[in-house]
């Protein structure tokens, strides 16, 4: 039986990309994303949770982020779940789950020169899409995985 390990947010950045320039060229950014459900409970009050998952992109996917996102902005992400483990300086195991992301789509609008969003959906203007396009080609070469 094959298994599948496949992930899709739709989310807010929780801070400015945090952007790694390693050797040979590669560019890495992490990014926390916060995705929220809201519901009732058995009193009827209504609860919100927020979710906050750790972002992981590379390659062109990360240039697009570094040019692109900010605190706060609308993104959609598809890609995979990865768990890390290592032990810290008292010799701790410690574990940290990360999403892998293949895919992203800016939502929210095209930015603007001053780094802020308008508010037509990104995912249908032209731009958007040629965008989308290249960082689906650009991410697809991901299969050595570097672990950096």
């Amino acid at each position: 039986m094959a298994s599948v390990n496949k992930v899709i947010l739709i989310g807010n950045l929780g801070k400015d990309p945090e952007v790694r320039h390693l050797e040979g060229g590669v560019t890495k950014v992490n990014f926390p994303l916060a995705t929220s459900e809201t519901y009732k409970d058995k009193s009827g009050n209504k609860i919100e949770h927020t979710e906050w998952h750790n972002i992981i992109l590379w390659r062109g996917l990360a240039e697009v982020a570094e040019k692109y996102l900010k605190k706060g902005n609308p993104v959609f992400i598809e890609g995979k779940i990865k768990t890390r483990t290592w032990e810290d300086k008292d010799g701790n195991k410690r574990y940290s789950t990360e999403i892998i992301a293949d895919n992203m789509t800016l939502l929210g609008g095209k930015p603007s020169g001053d780094g802020h969003q308008h508010s037509s959906s990104a995912a249908t203007s032209s731009d958007a899409a040629q965008e989308t396009a290249t960082n689906r080609a650009s991410a697809g070469n991901t299969s050595d995985d570097l672990p950096f």
